[in-house]
């Protein structure tokens, strides 16, 4: 008899040691495609390049302010060479910083060590006579490394927003406004907790919910990225005990100003990262949404409203060969929650510190970008999930015409006017409506006989039974066509 006894985990082959590596997260690995745009903002090599140059803007505004007395000031050809630092920053790069942090076990340190290394070799690229290895011990000077730290997520951040979320989010928010308008005529049932209701048309719903994100995407694009630079404890102290004379609330102000930021006059060690919780929870609130969104569109796809278009080759289920899933909506999803689990931490964690400085700000940031990865590939699910549908307007119609009690609404409220107006025979017209309607199936000839027994004018029974589920729906298609 074979034996039941499973395999050891020590017998197996240790994947970790791969190589190539195997990723452990899913937006590195399965979803990479979707994210891979993050990465050059919001990854560990983004950070340190931010880093890198944060530290060199600094030293090059010392010397280009005249701020500590004695320094050299650089020529473009020496500022140019700093700032390639930067954006040579790539693979054998992130490798000797690496290497550097593995000796110093601190990471800013390590940067100031990679740039004093770049100046250093500077006269053999631009000649002896190079200012540029006097003014070394001007990198990282006076600064604490929350003064680069907060100044190279605050990039991070707005890059990444501007660059890659919110461009994609707009285009999503496009595609929605686009579906509500070719849509903005077809007639659908709507459900108030579920009952048959109010008819609507597609395109005003998918209009509501394009008009809610738009608000979002707009709060989004107006987003502050503070930073600050003031030392240790945000008291210029270093700074004021070498150089004495400097204005240096305003050489900070200049610094963070001409990094495309908006400066923080009033913190301790630490950037108070109150923009971070507010941009994040405006985020978070967009997620919510299109959330709302994705149940709508998956609810609407069971009701057979939308039919999905199959895509060649794809199988739906790996027993039942007939069926489509909506998994791009289900995906979406469990993806925008795994984003807003990570958003609502950031946002309430970030914005406590003790007293003048822990690091819990440190771990917390660095996940920053899976938090924006899950949004940015539910973002993905939805756009491709959107495009593989189609309205089914038979099964719209037809469920419009099962649901012709839905007109009570709009009889009962002819009757109150005509009565205001003092036709006769007006009284308790929501009454006598749902005594027609409530928990009853009624056809249109049935409605239309009954409205010819209720002694309204001749042109309000006249409009009244010549008005369908599929005719009814008010303005809704003017509205998406105006405010849309």
């Amino acid at each position: 008899m074979p034996s039941t006894t499973p395999t050891p985990v020590t017998d197996r082959v240790i994947l970790a040691d791969a190589n190539p590596p195997i990723a452990l997260g899913a937006l590195d690995g399965r979803y990479r495609r979707a994210v891979a745009p993050l990465v050059d903002h919001l990854s560990e090599g983004a950070l340190n390049r931010e880093r890198l140059h944060v530290e060199v803007e600094w030293l090059i505004h010392l010397t280009d302010q005249q701020v500590v007395p004695g320094a050299a000031r650089l020529s473009e050809n020496e500022k140019g060479y700093l700032r390639a630092i930067v954006s040579d920053f790539g693979a054998a790069g992130i490798a000797e910083l690496a290497e550097i942090e593995r000796q110093t076990v601190h990471d800013v340190k390590a940067v100031e060590y990679f740039i004093k290394r770049r100046i250093a070799a500077a006269p053999g690229v631009l000649g002896d006579a190079t200012a540029l290895p006097s003014v070394s011990e001007l990198v990282h000077f006076s600064c604490t490394s929350e003064d680069i730290n907060n100044l190279s997520y605050a990039l991070m951040v707005q890059g990444a927003v501007r660059q890659v979320w919110l461009p994609t989010a707009e285009a999503l928010v496009e595609q929605i406004a686009d579906m509500a308008r070719e849509h903005a005529d077809v007639p659908m049932l709507s459900r108030t907790h579920g009952q048959p209701a109010t008819p609507t048309t597609v395109g005003k719903e998918l209009a509501v919910l394009a008009h809610r994100l738009r608000r979002q995407t707009r709060r989004i694009a107006g987003a502050e990225y503070l930073g600050k630079l003031n030392g240790a404890t945000g008291t210029y102290g270093a700074h004021l005990a070498a150089v004495p004379g400097a204005d240096w609330p305003a050489v900070s102000e200049t610094f963070v100003e001409h990094l495309g930021l908006t400066w923080n006059p009033l913190t301790t060690q630490i950037e108070s990262h109150d923009w971070q919780a507010e941009l994040y929870a405006d985020v978070a609130r967009f997620n919510r949404i299109l959330h709302n969104l994705a149940t709508d569109v998956w609810t609407y796809i069971s009701l057979g409203f939308f039919t999905q278009i199959p895509v060649p080759g794809a199988t739906g289920s790996s027993t039942m060969p007939h069926k489509v899933n909506p998994i791009r909506f289900e995906n979406a999803e469990a993806n925008l929650e795994i984003s807003n689990a990570l958003l609502d931490t950031l946002g309430a964690t970030l914005v406590t510190s003790r007293m003048q400085r822990d690091l819990t700000d440190s771990s917390t940031q660095r996940n920053i970008g899976t938090a924006f990865g899950h949004s940015l590939l539910a973002i993905d699910n939805v756009a491709r999930g959107l495009t593989a549908l189609a309205v089914s307007a038979p099964t719209l119609l037809d469920d419009l015409d099962h649901n012709w009690e839905v007109l009570g609404e709009a009889i009962q409220s002819a009757m109150r006017a005509a009565g205001v107006a003092g036709v006769a025979g007006m009284e308790n017209p929501y009454e006598r409506l749902k005594e027609l309607t409530r928990g009853h199936r009624v056809t249109g000839p049935e409605m239309r006989e009954f409205v010819g027994t209720l002694g309204l004018p001749a042109d309000v029974t006249e409009r009244l039974q010549a008005m369908t589920p599929a005719t009814y729906t008010g303005i809704a298609s003017t509205l998406v066509e105006r405010y849309l």
